[in-house]
């Protein structure tokens, strides 16, 4: 099943970031994924956080300009080797990464989990499924 990513576009000077996270931290919005990327003259933040509908609310209603993205999530084991036999099972399925970004649980995890951004996420999750892979929830990131 897939998740939600948002994206938000910010403008890329001084304080525009920490303008963006503190809104989400006065609204007690936990982000447990974040992914930056920039241009010149703008950048995109995209983020997993514990409650996707409060936070895109609480983004707009600060003039953020936010969009929701399905992604896909998979926890992976936290050793050598453990992203490439995911990826070789996306290579197995045909399944091309457009872009992807990690993040890792608690203090006594044993896991890192992966984010993947793909053309087309159902056929994707299917593919990977018939190979024995189940992505996360939403529920599931929310509470590592």
């Amino acid at each position: 099943m897939s998740i939600k990513q948002i994206s938000v576009f910010l403008e890329n000077k001084p304080g525009t970031l920490s303008r963006m996270t503190k809104v989400l931290a006065d609204h007690k919005i936990d982000l447990r994924a974040l992914s930056l990327a920039e241009t010149k003259d703008f950048g995109i933040a995209r983020m997993i956080v514990d409650d996707v509908l409060a936070a895109t609310s609480v983004l707009k209603d600060a003039d953020f300009i936010a969009s929701l993205t399905p992604v896909l999530a998979y926890e992976i084991p936290d050793e050598t080797g453990g992203l490439n036999k995911l990826l070789q099972a996306f290579n197995e399925c045909n399944v091309n990464v457009e872009y992807m970004y990690s993040f890792l649980g608690g203090k006594k995890a044993k896991s890192a989990y992966m984010i993947f951004r793909v053309a087309d996420t159902e056929a994707a999750e299917a593919a990977l499924t018939g190979k024995g892979l189940r992505p996360l929830t939403q529920e599931q990131v929310g509470e590592i």
